[in-house]
């Protein structure tokens, strides 16, 4: 059966394909005979009654694949999508090379966010590959050899050169090296063959720049191939799928060589076609929400500990192969010691540790002794997220929330990876707050929800980048650079005033820019010599052209480009002695404002300020203000903020009517254990006893607390808001912000996943509740701007636009400048450049971190709800923290596992909530006894 026959009848076939009629024997009679032998070899004899051999994604992606059609594959990880995507590509190959021969040249694009991935499927590919020629041979029907390498940064120079000779049909590779091989020269005529490229685990690029600079590159391939190539997404979880295939395919952008302005105006972007295969639920899960005990508060740190390490044991013993997933490095290495530590069972043979920091020899061991099922457990951050094919795990246990449904259902999607096998997961929580958080999570896995992605938009560093690139690589008519550009999904709102400042930049038409010894990248000029004659004979007379500057410019470009930025650690100084106390990293420091304290080698410090990569502070007594583990936090997802805010409405409502019983009857229907429903009704009986329900912020409802320490002399007001850490970051901004300028006093912030909390002198009261409800969304962007004048914050993100702008280089002539080094000199063009009119790379540092960090877009929306009515802001006012924001008034790390605080601060906090509410919580008696 021809594919586009079998396809004719879905009419854009979106969903499990079972439901609507493609079953196995369609599928198999698209593929060549002997990719069907090896087929039937892997997976078995085909069997109708028994629903084939065919996995749900494959089922609707061969078809798709077979017919050249745009594809976004959606499936749980190990049910067999990125084969679906190679099984037909490799069946056209196969027969091409067969019948009329391929050329010395790329046919099939493999875009992997990882090496490893990208490791794991080089080496996956050399067994279908062998194996059908095999077979081929076998059948009388001898083929060639259909070639394929991986080219990434690892790769030697030898074999960069070998390609050349014997180039790969399907080359596996990176984003970033992707964007050097569209300006290498000779490789470059290799890619105008391309006809397919798979992007494989899309959502870990969609969401940052990596993915922007992706799309761009795409476009710019669409451009140079001589055949539109297929494009084939592939992702576990990801939403909402319709604009991710849109960021996978891109837009049709009508070319307009008689545009009046001459460079290229255009009419709006059309989206191309892509087929959307969604089985993301096809596989069965298993998936509990655990806790060592009913009550976190008063339980012993070490009774806390022993139950979770003794449950995490037990659960490793009764199965094959457990990968345990922890939010930090430093937890990985934790839970791996704690473990060998406390049983006699686990040593360096059959356990490992894998994250980021470790050397590449260490981390690839650990891959393939886990890939052969050496290994009995391994832990890890979020290394192994994403990648390598683990066909022995069967038990996946996340210690701690994972902040996201997306991050859950990709790291338990990491057990059961054959295909039929259950995927079994279990989610420790160790937190009161986290309880709330991982119960909400775990339903809308059940019911089926993922977190939307949020991709970076116009974004000016990439798009200098990118045009930098076209520019070098060959001189081209201004409207076809722009019309690239618009192509790409990210830019499809890209407009005239953007594209000039972009050009303002890169021809370095500022005065005084290049005596900052910031250079211009590109010349831009009309195709007419001062004869009349053109210059350049393929392009008419008055045709605005676009082409580099400078005779290193190739070089510059290939030694600079990417997305990833550098990181660094400042060295920590006491004021005055000049005594170092140790190291921070940059990222923490973007939380610290002046006069913050924190805690560095278990002493407290005041924070002053930054010189370079030097920090200064003041040794104090006082209670720290930042947690320590704020910056290695993943932040809670928006999506699943506002879940949990419906989740405390719905769970209030049952409390009013029915009481404890009627929670946690309700909340049984939840995958939790008994110590998980227990502990999450006490907590919210607590809550109302103590302070009432308009303490507790819902879907339309924000609570604001204001707590009176006169021990410390201070006045805290603690703003119940479940939105996760980036709007939560971005809202106290922007409250502090007006507090202080209605205070005229100093206003600290801390930020947390389900709140934040302003502090400021105890003589000094504001109406932060009226304050909330005074906001104008459209003053929220501007004032947040301003807030932000002045940060850390804003010094690290221009360091990093600026270096991606390639405004700083961290490579040039053979020497290279590190992070330190990097912000050294963005430091002395901060200033400059803030004082520049609409300068790109300052206007891309603002959005950045108010659209990406600050998610300002949902602190608008909020601020709409709330003049609309829609949202209520409520104000109360109680002598010591309630429950709901015992983690925001300590500030102590959430985690035991990683972080053994004394919990000293949170009993008193109880106490004093249990004296106050006396026998009001009638549900408090009922529940003890369960504690040792």
């Amino acid at each position: 059966m021809d594919a586009r026959a079998l396809l004719a009848d879905l009419d854009g076939f979106e969903g499990d394909p079972e439901t609507v009629g493609i079953d196995d024997e369609d599928v198999f009679e698209l593929l060549d005979p002997a990719v069907q032998e090896w087929w039937v070899e892997q997976f078995g004899s085909f069997v109708p009654e028994n629903g084939g051999f065919f996995t749900p994604p494959q089922k609707g992606a061969i078809p798709h694949v077979h017919a050249e059609e745009n594809a976004l594959i959606c499936a749980p990880t190990g049910s067999g999508k990125t084969l679906a995507s190679f099984t037909a590509i490799l069946n056209e190959l196969f027969a091409r090379e067969r019948e009329a021969g391929l050329e010395n040249s790329v046919y099939c694009l493999y875009v992997s966010p990882l090496k490893s991935l990208a490791n794991d499927i080089h080496r996956n590919l050399e067994e279908p590959l062998s194996g059908i020629r095999e077979i081929a041979e076998e059948r009388g029907e001898p083929v060639g050899e259909v070639r394929h390498a991986i080219r990434h940064g690892d790769t030697d120079q030898s074999d960069r050169q070998k390609m050349l000779q014997e180039t790969p049909h399907v080359l596996n590779t990176t984003p970033e090296t992707l964007g050097i091989l569209l300006n290498a020269p000779k490789f470059r005529e290799k890619l105008r063959t391309v006809e397919y490229v798979v992007v494989d685990e899309i959502h870990s690029l969609a969401e940052n720049k990596r993915g922007t600079h992706l799309s761009v590159s795409l476009e710019r391939l669409e451009a140079l191939a001589e055949h539109s190539p297929t494009r084939i997404g592939c992702s576990a979880t990801i939403d909402p799928l319709e604009d991710v295939a849109e960021f996978l395919v891109g837009n049709d952008v009508p070319d307009d060589p008689d545009a009046a302005d001459g460079r290229g105006g255009f009419p709006e972007p059309e989206p191309r076609d892509c087929e959307i295969v969604d089985t993301r639920f096809a596989r069965e899960f298993d998936l509990q929400l655990t806790c060592p005990t009913d009550d976190l508060i008063d339980t012993r740190r070490d009774v806390v500990t022993e139950r979770f390490y003794g449950q995490l044991h037990d659960l490793i013993q009764a199965h094959t192969n457990t990968l345990v997933f922890t939010n930090t490095r430093s937890g990985a290495e934790r839970v791996l010691h704690r473990l060998r530590e406390r049983f006699d069972g686990y040593d360096e043979a059959n356990s490992g540790c894998h994250h980021g920091s470790l050397s590449k020899e260490v981390r690839e061991d650990v891959e393939s002794k886990l890939k052969s099922g050496e290994l009995d457990v391994v832990t890890s951050s979020t290394s192994l997220e994403l990648g390598i094919d683990m066909p022995h795990v069967d038990l996946v246990v996340q210690v701690g929330s994972p902040k996201s449904v997306a991050a859950l259902l990709q790291r338990v999607g990491r057990a059961g990876h054959r295909v039929g096998q259950t995927v079994t997961g279990r989610v420790v929580a160790l937190d009161r707050d986290e309880l709330v958080e991982c119960a909400v999570m775990l339903k809308k896995a059940d019911e089926g929800f993922v977190d939307s992605v949020d991709v970076p938009e116009r974004a000016q560093d990439v798009a200098a980048q990118q045009v930098y690139g076209m520019a070098i690589a060959e001189i081209r008519p201004e409207r076809e650079v722009r019309r690239i550009l618009r192509s790409a999904w990210p830019y499809r709102e890209y407009g005239e005033a953007e594209w000039e400042q972009l050009m303002r930049y890169l021809t370095a038409d500022y005065d005084g820019l290049e005596e900052k010894n910031v250079y211009a990248k590109v010349w831009r000029d009309t195709n007419d010599a001062p004869s009349g004659e053109h210059h350049y004979e393929e392009y008419p007379v008055g045709e605005h052209l676009v082409g580099k500057r400078g005779r290193l410019a190739r070089v510059i470009y290939m030694t600079n480009v990417g997305t990833i930025p550098d990181s660094f650690t400042c060295d920590v100084f006491t004021r005055g002695s000049d005594e170092w106390v140790g190291q921070l990293d940059e990222e923490y420091l973007d939380t610290l404002e002046s006069g913050d304290v924190f805690v560095l080698g278990g002493q407290h410090f005041e924070f002053r300020y930054r010189r370079g990569s030097k920090v200064y502070v003041d040794p104090t007594s006082a209670a720290p203000t930042v947690p320590s583990w704020y910056s290695e936090r993943l932040p809670l997802s928006y999506d699943l903020g506002r879940e949990i805010a419906a989740f405390q409405g719905e769970l209030l409502d049952r409390l009013s009517e029915g009481g404890a019983p009627a929670v946690r009857h309700w909340l049984r229907a939840f995958p939790l254990d008994d110590n998980t429903v227990r502990a999450v009704t006490r907590m919210f009986e607590e809550q109302v006893a103590y302070a009432g329900v308009e303490s507790v912020s819902t879907s339309d409802r924000l609570a604001v607390e204001e707590v009176v320490d006169r021990n410390d002399y201070e006045r805290r007001y603690h703003v119940h808001s479940t939105y996760g850490r980036r709007f939560n970051d971005g809202l106290s901004r922007l409250l502090a912000y007006r507090c202080a300028q209605a205070t005229n006093a100093n206003v600290s912030v801390s930020v947390a996943d389900n709140g934040f909390t302003l502090s400021m002198p105890l003589n000094r009261k504001v109406d932060i509740a009226g304050i909330v409800e005074s906001l104008d969304a459209g003053d929220v962007r501007p004032d947040l701007r301003a807030s932000l004048q002045g940060t850390e914050l804003l010094q690290r993100y221009f360091r990093i636009d600026a270096t991606r702008s390639l405004m700083i280089l961290k490579r040039y002539k053979g020497y290279e400048k590190s992070a330190k080094q990097q912000q050294v000199s963005s430091e002395m063009l901060l200033g400059f450049a803030e004082d520049l009119d609409e300068f790109a790379v300052m206007e891309e540092t603002y959005r950045e971190i108010l659209e990406d960090k600050l998610n300002v877009a949902a602190v608008q929306a909020v601020v709409r709800a709330i003049a609309a009515g829609q949202i209520q802001v409520t104000h109360t006012r109680v002598e010591s923290p309630t429950p709901r924001a015992f983690g925001l008034a300590t500030l102590s790390a959430s985690d035991v596992v990683l972080a053994e605080d004394e919990s000293a601060v949170l009993q008193e906090f109880h106490e004093r909530v249990v004296e106050a509410i006396g026998d009001q919580a009638s549900g408090v008696d009922d529940l003890a006894g369960t504690i040792e």
